[in-house]
């Protein structure tokens, strides 16, 4: 049994958690924020299951959106263990980090309001999962898969016995609003870790599993995965072309980003042409948060390459 919890984050069927139950035992997979803690615990009740009941809490990366309610959720489920990729178990146990940057990009009240509080979690309740590694949960075996592209913390989680991926945002976004005239799925290369070559390597390997269903965070399950790969590759690639342009222009790194984000918006207004959403405003209001963090991704990488090849 596979739940899929709308969070509420930002607006309707954008972000989901994961409520997976076997033989009385149950685990979540992304914790979104500390606002959704009692969405996703009212779940676990409507399943006959209590917060005692919960073994495991999975982050596939430390990005706030997926794992800023995981202090609150270990709090309410006291036998549960949160698992991480290694480079994201040390962010969940001390977030002063993560809370700090993100508070001075969104201002405390915003912080606040989107993601509540985060405290630090007891190290000896985090285990840390590498590549190719399995957990056994019920009945089922979990293999954990490190897929780096989007994030350098980032895994995603595939149950074997059931051919179901649980994917955080390496195989990208796929709203239903966009989908109702067929499949729309593009990638997500918001700050600070994008890299086109090894995205596309991660969206490969997500594919050869041989899943049947891929779970998104962003948003819901996706079961054509060798059609939706294909329009990510897409994207990828024109994401790639953007960064590079703009790492060889003359534009000053504060520009970047700025000269990437109408080119990244005729891109997708070009991709969605034909199709009915695309001539709703609502579907840009959506699309709005994504084409801006994703141009500020672009932007990122671009400055930072040049400050390489400065120095090299």
């Amino acid at each position: 049994m596979i739940d899929v919890i709308d969070c509420g984050y930002t607006m309707p069927r954008y972000a989901a958690a994961y409520l997976i139950v076997r033989n009385g035992r149950a685990a979540f997979v992304d914790n979104n924020t500390a606002h959704a803690v009692p969405r996703m615990l009212e779940t676990l009740q409507a399943q006959g299951l209590n917060p005692e009941d919960v073994d495991y809490c999975i982050i596939t990366h430390v990005h706030l959106d997926h794992a800023g309610g995981s202090s609150a959720l270990m709090k309410a489920c006291p036998n549960a263990t949160l698992v991480a990729h290694p480079r994201a178990a040390r962010h969940a146990i001390d977030p002063s980090k993560l809370v700090s940057s993100a508070s001075e990009v969104y201002g405390d009240a915003r912080f606040r309001e989107l993601y509540g509080v985060i405290e630090p979690i007891d190290e000896e309740r985090v285990r840390t999962m590498e590549d190719d590694e399995t957990l056994r949960f019920a009945d089922r075996t979990l293999r954990f898969l490190h897929t780096r592209g989007h994030a350098n913390h980032h895994f995603v989680i595939l149950v074997e016995e059931d051919e179901v991926i649980f994917t955080g945002d390496a195989f990208g976004l796929c709203y239903p609003d966009l989908c109702a005239e067929g499949l729309f799925a593009f990638p997500s290369t918001s700050p600070t870790d994008f890299d086109g070559p090894l995205a596309r390597e991660a969206v490969q390997r997500i594919v050869d599993t041989g899943a049947k269903t891929a779970y998104l965070t962003h948003f819901g399950g996706v079961t054509d995965l060798h059609a939706a790969s294909a329009q990510l590759i897409g994207h990828l690639n024109v994401s790639e072309r953007l960064m590079e342009e703009a790492f060889a222009s003359d534009l000053p790194d504060d520009q970047l980003e700025s000269y990437i984000a109408p080119l990244l918006q005729a891109h997708f207004e070009q991709a969605l042409s034909g199709r009915a959403v695309a001539k709703q405003p609502e579907t840009w209001a959506r699309l709005k948060m994504d084409l801006d963090l994703n141009a500020q991704g672009l932007a990122f990488v671009a400055a930072k390459k040049r400050r390489k090849a400065t120095t090299s």
